[in-house]
């Protein structure tokens, strides 16, 4: 099976990846952290600001992957900090409607350009 690379102007990529990678049926969404992809850098503010930003490049690759919120099966959320937890989460809940794509959150000592957190997804094309 061949990969299929997705990429998206309103995303950033701080290495050597696709946004995306379409494999079959599904779609890989690379972690996306709190860039902003008009300036290059980090979003300042707090963990509510960095996880929306983190949507927001995340739904520029699943909007050019053709692809849309619902499509999402699988979501990986990777904290600096655990506390951070119920602030992410009040975020995360207006991204998605019910029924809520599975959820990993993982506790991590560090992200890349010291980002308070990384999103990451899998998404199904519709057959």
């Amino acid at each position: 099976m061949t990969r299929i690379a997705i990429n998206a102007k309103g995303a950033v990529a701080v290495g050597p990846y696709s946004h995306a990678v379409e494999a079959g049926e599904t779609v890989y969404f690379s972690g996306q952290t709190p860039i902003d992809s008009n300036t290059g850098k980090l979003v300042e503010g707090d963990i509510s600001a960095q996880t929306k930003q983190c949507f927001i490049n995340l739904f520029n690759v699943l909007e050019a992957a053709g692809l849309q919120p619902q499509d999402v099966i699988k979501v990986n959320v990777f904290l600096t900090n655990m506390d951070n937890f119920k602030a992410m989460n009040e975020v995360y809940e207006g991204q998605f409607s019910t029924p809520y794509p599975a959820r990993t959150t993982i506790g991590v000592a560090s992200l890349p350009l010291n980002a308070q957190v990384e999103i990451e997804m899998i998404a199904r094309k519709a057959v």
